[in-house]
């Protein structure tokens, strides 16, 4: 396969690796981006891709919470004016707590009635009115004994550029006291699972095939290389216990006290987190990248 130099500058912007060992990296796996990704990082030459640092597509995370249950819509839009307007953050908010009383998917939301039109009606509405292309993307529901809202970069009240919900048992006057912690706590480290057991298992399978790599390709090339079973026994399994640690909400180091766990944090608050949502405007959606300079030529005929 042809290594372009799109593949290259892409893979860069992804791993900070250098050019030549992007390009290796590519050429090693046949331009296999994820296998070009853990091939860097088994060398030792990048970090984990971080695919929300691609994100580019704007709109709003409404979110709305009653009692025992909380729901974070989110709505795109072209442009972050859109996101500013009064008139696209009045229907969020009325979308949003549509969705609170009425709908458990997303599907289900677009059929339900708000202000006697279907939402998706509502939305198509909004968007001869403001002249800009919306799309109602998605809606995560959230369910416990007490549910308490965040909002990350907040347009104005219970919207913003990050919506988190936190679920948790226990005394609601102790959850909701520390609740709104863990949920600014979530916004920030962005966890991939509650704990390990709900980590994905080929994200957990991807991990431990580039450390256990990682591992016997330093040994292999160290001055003084450990015993096979040192390895097996001992580095690699600590490499994915701080793996975990890093990357599951309660095996987290609390960012109010690094000095314990989230989990430990719950239990010493007498609570209990039983799940959490973390939404970002535009997660997952890859938006072309315009050459201003190269656009305003064009338009001139240069």
């Amino acid at each position: 396969m042809s290594i372009t130099a799109q593949m290259v500058k892409e893979l860069r912007e992804a791993t900070g690796a250098g050019m030549m060992d992007a390009k290796k990296a590519l050429t090693e796996v046949a331009g296999d981006m994820e296998a070009a990704v853990d091939w860097l990082r088994t060398k030792g030459l990048a970090k984990a891709a971080k695919k929300a640092d691609r994100v580019a597509a704007e709109g709003l995370i409404g979110v709305a919470v009653s009692g025992g249950r909380g729901v974070a819509v989110e709505i795109n839009s072209e442009t972050d004016f859109v996101a500013k307007n009064a008139d696209f953050q009045e229907m969020v908010r009325a979308i949003s707590n549509v969705a609170l009383t009425s709908a458990d998917e997303i599907e289900v939301l677009r059929s339900t009635h708000l202000n006697g039109k279907p939402v998706e009606e509502v939305l198509t509405d909004a968007i001869a009115r403001i002249g800009e292309n919306m799309t109602l993307r998605r809606l995560h529901v959230l369910e416990g004994d007490t549910v308490v809202s965040y909002v990350h970069s907040a347009a104005t009240d219970g919207m913003g550029k990050i919506g988190v919900l936190v679920a948790l048992n226990g005394p609601k006057d102790k959850a909701e006291a520390i609740g709104k912690q863990f949920a600014m706590h979530i916004a920030a480290t962005s966890p991939l699972a509650l704990s390990e057991a709900q980590l994905d298992p080929v994200v957990l399978e991807r991990e431990l095939s580039v450390q256990t790599a990682k591992a016997l390709e330093e040994n292999a090339a160290s001055a003084k290389p450990k015993p096979d079973q040192v390895i097996h026994n001992n580095i690699i399994p600590g490499r994915m216990k701080k793996f975990l640690s890093e990357n599951t909400l309660l095996g987290q180091a609390f960012v109010v006290n690094p000095d314990v766990t989230v989990e430990q944090a719950a239990k010493d608050a007498g609570v209990e987190i039983t799940g959490y949502a973390r939404v970002m405007v535009g997660e997952g959606i890859e938006k072309e990248k315009e050459d201003f300079a190269a656009e305003v030529a064009k338009t001139l005929g240069a």
